[in-house]
Order: C-alpha cells, then sequence, then structure tokens
C-alpha cells in the first residue's frame, strides 16, 4: 500500500497546529454532543462518548474544556441540534472531494460549501458523485522512532490489522472500519502511541498530481476556506500534493 495521505495526498482539516486549537476544541465539543444525545452524557456508560474524550485529550484539548460541554449537556443547558451531513463534488481540474460536516443548520453550511466550490473553480456535486471513488478505512499513525518496524508489524497485524506500511519513519497501521476501535485499543494496550487515528476516506484509485499553477493555487485556497469554517470536520479528496 502506498504512503498514509496525512503525509503525502490528503489536506485534513483539523491538525493540532496553535492557531487552529479553537475550532478543535469546537469538533469535540459538537462530537460530544452527538454522542451524549445518543448515549447520555457518562463517558464510563457511554464508549462512543469516552472514546472521543479520548481524542480530544490526545490533541491536547484542555479537561476544563471538556467537563464544561459535559455539565452543559448533563444540566440540560444545551440546545444545539448537530446533525452529520456530507457533501460531495469536484474542486479544480476534477479533484474529487467530499466534505465531512457536523452542523447545527444545514442551509448554512450547505451555502457555504457550494461557495467554496464555486468561488474556485469546482462545483457541489450531488450525494454519491464522488463517494464511489472512495474507500472507508481505519488509519493509525505511529511514530516508528525507537521501534522496531517488524515487532509492531507483527502485533498490528495480531491486533487484526487488515494492512501495514512503513515510510518516513512513520508506521501506518489500517483496519476494516468495523474493526478500528478493537485494533487501537490493542495497540494502545501494548504502549503503542498514535500521531494519528481515525476513520477516513481513502481514494480508491491512487491520486492525481496538479501541474497547472492557477488549479494548484485554486485547490489550495478552498481547502483553507473550509478549514477556517467550523461546521467542516475533515475534507477528502484524492489531490496528490506537494510535501
Amino acid at each position: 500500500m502506498s504512503g498514509h495521505s496525512k503525509w503525502h495526498n490528503i489536506q485534513k482539516t483539523k491538525g493540532a497546529q496553535d492557531a487552529k486549537r479553537a475550532k478543535i476544541f469546537t469538533k469535540y465539543a459538537r462530537e460530544m454532543a452527538i454522542a451524549i444525545r445518543e448515549g447520555g452524557a457518562d463517558p464510563n456508560s457511554n464508549s462512543k462518548l469516552a472514546a472521543i474524550i479520548a481524542r480530544a485529550k490526545s490533541e491536547n484539548v484542555p479537561n476544563d474544556n471538556i467537563n464544561r460541554t459535559l455539565q452543559k449537556y448533563q444540566s440540560g443547558a444545551a440546545t444545539e441540534n448537530y446533525e452529520y451531513i456530507n457533501y460531495e463534488g469536484y474542486g479544480p481540474a476534477g479533484i474529487a472531494v467530499i466534505v465531512e460536516c457536523l452542523t447545527d443548520n444545514r442551509n448554512r453550511t450547505v451555502a457555504d460549501v457550494r461557495h467554496y466550490f464555486d468561488k474556485y473553480g469546482g462545483n457541489l456535486g450531488t450525494s454519491g458523485s464522488v463517494s464511489w471513488q472512495f474507500k472507508q478505512q481505519g488509519v493509525l499513525i505511529i511514530d516508528g522512532e525507537d521501534l522496531d518496524e517488524e515487532t509492531v508489524m507483527m502485533q498490528a497485524l495480531d491486533a487484526g490489522a487488515s494492512d501495514f506500511n512503513a515510510e518516513d519513519g512513520m508506521f501506518e497501521v489500517y483496519t476494516e472500519p468495523d474493526d478500528f476501535d478493537a485494533v487501537k485499543d490493542a495497540l494502545a494496550a501494548q504502549g503503542l502511541e498514535f500521531v494519528e487515528a481515525q476513520v477516513e476516506m481513502i481514494p480508491q484509485n491512487g491520486y492525481i498530481k496538479l501541474t497547472d499553477e492557477d488549479d494548484i493555487k485554486n485547490m489550495t485556497k478552498m481547502l483553507d476556506m473550509m478549514d477556517d469554517n467550523d461546521d467542516i470536520q475533515n475534507v477528502w479528496h484524492n489531490w496528490e500534493q506537494e510535501e
């Protein structure tokens, strides 16, 4: 399997850069809201909520922020009603794009997403127009420094991983979506820590290189605009970005 998109190909909207901390906090507050609505506000009895809190802490979301969100929903003070929705379309030069959103106002969000596509030479498509080109897959990224590649590979495969790749000092563990949590928990129990752990949308037919400078500029600007929108959780695409 080729190298993982985080390091070579996919622009992801939720890095842990200091400049984006506020958005990271918003991202997890909304994810927690969905999990609480579905399974209650006690992480001891809501495994989905517990997993979100663990991921939030791994991205340095302060305990105070997490506790405030829990208290807000435990007290009944929350009024937001968030829902997940994906939008699909094509960016400049036919780059396939899936925009994963978590919003309390679908009309606002679709208007924003359509604007980003239109402004930078793309177009918003219908449901299914792009997603057929992607495969959902669990991805765990481990910093390989001071770790033995063969040992980690065997640990991953024994835990139920579907594939393993080592590239640029990083170990990439791939799972089926339904096996993701079990593999992650098994590796964590063996003391492994993750740079990234997420179920992602991976292009099935590889990545597309852009050579036209205007296309590159427009694609970059479109992704930056999406990155700044609090309603947008992740953006998946098949553009092979330069390192």
